[in-house]
């Protein structure tokens, strides 16, 4: 069977079938090509005419092509459908606005007629809850365009911005932000401390519930603070970085230095930690996070905030004896620092297994004087009482990686060049032949849900 053949298949039924295309909320379409490829007009036509037929289409999964400010009929096909809830937006390279860049500095790179039409895909998008706003290749979305993109999307609740340079995305933009529930800034060289600290005392900041700051070099932890302080409603946090955020030179430290009342779970996760994980975990010695139930640190070199979580016996998984990492264990740089799941649960498992060499203590069983037995209670790492779980769990089933991130939601070379994907062959025993039940090999997909990125 031909390549996009079950596309018109679904298509044609879809069309003779109106009231059952009323009832399609979701469509899967496989991907028919790897990442970083350019997807041909023809398969992006056959999508769309797929959309059109699904009045109330909320989501499209697994079908992120690259937009480049160029036209084309599944982007406004999408457009169409007012009851979408979630859109992922890929910024890819212009060759106008490339040609302009070096000729003028921003603003104005991206022409009237460019942000115009990326304005009015979202006329019509009055449902929707969740936006991805992801540069690809030196992708260009101007300032204004970002202000008033978030504008005109009354319902956006749950927002991701990434790889955006800092003539795109700055402190200003940040400010300009509307209220939100969740928040994911990634990769993001405009958005520095101060802008952080400003963000939290506006109104917007006032509603996130998640945050999510991966790759923004924080430089101070009182930047940190400042965001869990004011962010009163916050309950999820999550922060990757390679340098460490420290106290400034000068600064008066009391304990807690980081506190949050209605923080309920944490991803700390600091490649060269310097002081921050001794500050958190002296924090939460002091009862900075009365409510925090689940912490997860991949960088948790020396075990600091493994001693403040309840103890656990066993944090290996069985699977990893089957891992990449588990054949390749010298993985890691040269300081032996690493961020992979594999290391930081071989870390804490040898933690775990120190300490139960040694006896923390000793009950002594006597009778009428005599000394009749002796148990020695092994000892262990973490602090009885806590109500902290140290979790090391990937995002995704399978992953070394701790964090999802945009790989996970856009690489399709499983889709395009499947193992052990589907034939037909289950309806091989069917009268008509191979011919009728025969098909292109499919990989078995499995739904990524956006909401776990925040």
């Amino acid at each position: 069977m031909k390549s996009g053949v079950r596309l018109k298949l679904l298509r044609r039924t879809l069309r003779e079938r109106r009231v059952l295309a009323h009832y399609v909320r979701e469509i899967k379409v496989p991907r028919l090509q790897p990442d970083g490829e350019v997807v041909d007009a023809r398969t992006l036509d056959q999508v769309a005419s797929l959309v059109m037929a699904c009045p109330n289409l909320e989501r499209l999964l697994g079908f992120y092509p690259v937009y480049g400010h160029v036209f084309d009929r599944l982007t406004h096909a999408l457009s169409t459908r007012p009851k979408l809830k979630e859109h992922v937006w890929i910024i890819g390279e212009n060759s106008a606005i490339t040609e302009r860049s070096q000729k003028q500095l921003p603003p104005g790179l991206m022409d009237m007629e460019q942000a115009d039409q990326f304005l009015r895909f979202h006329d019509s998008w009055h449902s929707l809850s969740t936006l991805f706003l992801c540069s690809h290749k030196q992708g260009v979305l101007e300032r204004d365009i970002f202000v008033q993109t978030l504008q005109r999307l009354p319902a956006l609740q749950h927002l991701c911005i990434s790889s955006f340079d800092m003539d795109d995305f700055d402190d200003v933009t940040l400010q300009s932000l509307p209220p939100l529930q969740s928040l994911r800034l990634q990769d993001l060289e405009g958005v520095t401390f101060w802008g952080l600290s400003e963000f939290s005392r506006t109104r917007s900041g006032q509603s996130i519930r998640q945050l999510s700051l991966i790759n923004l070099d924080i430089r101070y932890l009182s930047a940190i603070s400042n965001l869990l302080l004011h962010l009163i409603y916050l309950q999820r946090f999550t922060l990757v970085q390679e340098s460490s955020p420290e106290v400034a030179a000068g600064e008066l430290v009391f304990q807690p230095v980081i506190a949050s009342q209605q923080l309920q779970y944490m991803h700390w996760n600091i490649l060269f930690p310097g002081s921050a994980n001794e500050n958190l975990a002296n924090s939460i010695r002091a009862g900075g996070f009365p409510n925090l139930r689940t912490l997860r640190a991949p960088s948790d070199h020396d075990g600091q905030l493994q001693m403040v979580c309840r103890p656990r016996a066993q944090i290996v998984l069985p699977s990893d004896k089957y891992s990449k990492a588990y054949r390749a264990s010298s993985e890691g740089n040269s300081d032996g620092l690493s961020r992979t799941l594999f290391t930081a649960r071989k870390q804490a498992q040898q933690r775990i297994e120190d300490a139960r060499k040694a006896a923390m203590f000793q009950v002594v069983v006597e009778e009428d004087g005599v000394v009749q037995e002796i148990f020695d209670i092994q000892g262990y790492i973490g602090t009885v009482g806590s109500r902290i779980s140290y979790n090391l769990d990937s995002d995704v089933t399978g992953s070394d990686n701790a964090l999802i991130d945009f790989p996970d939601l856009v690489d399709g070379a499983k889709e395009v060049a499947p193992r052990d994907g589907c034939t037909g062959m289950w309806n091989a025993s069917h009268h008509a032949g191979k011919k009728w039940w025969n098909h292109t090999e499919r990989y078995r997909y499995h739904s990524v849900d956006l909401q776990r990125f925040f």
